[in-house]
């Protein structure tokens, strides 16, 4: 890629990387750092369409998953159930997403897109494969993969610190 290893890895040079000192090998920090370039990056991609991830991602589910329980949803995003209210209430505020009873328990909600939100959702997507092409733009695609894998070692623990690799 013609750039310094160490230039690439951090975004810094390596006289500001080694000012960190030991902040350096702790995998949380760079976790961090790295979650904050991906968010920074995904909210001027998004910032016309006036969505945040979480809302592209339920609008995303619920296109793929017509009369989605939107207590599943919360559970397939793994977000409580107050932040997924409050994400579908905004959603559908704006015309983008609607509650039905469920016709299998009628004290459940199932969800569906409106048309509007069928629209924004197409936009959202082509935003989408423009952020995605960043992101996966600084690595190979087996490189990809095995971020992946291994981001979801950590987001799948269902809070089981003694598993192993």
């Amino acid at each position: 890629m013609g750039t310094d290893k160490n230039t690439f890895e951090t975004g810094l040079d390596p006289m500001a990387r080694a000012t960190r000192g030991d902040l350096d090998s702790v995998l949380g920090f760079h976790i961090r750092l790295a979650h904050g370039a991906v968010y920074r990056h995904f909210t001027e991609t998004f910032s016309e369409l006036g969505l945040t991830q979480k809302q592209v991602s339920v609008l995303w589910l619920v296109a793929e998953q017509p009369g989605l329980i939107q207590a599943d949803l919360g559970q397939q995003l793994q977000m409580d159930r107050a932040t997924t209210t409050e994400i579908i209430n905004r959603l559908a505020a704006r015309g983008l997403i609607r509650r039905e009873p469920s016709p299998l328990d009628r004290r459940k909600s199932s969800l569906r897109l409106e048309a509007e939100g069928e629209r924004v959702l197409e936009e959202a997507r082509n935003s989408v494969l423009a952020h995605e092409a960043w992101l996966k733009g600084r690595f190979s695609a087996s490189e990809v993969e095995t971020l992946i894998g291994l981001l979801e070692r950590i987001h799948s623990a269902s809070g089981d610190d003694t598993s192993q690799p």
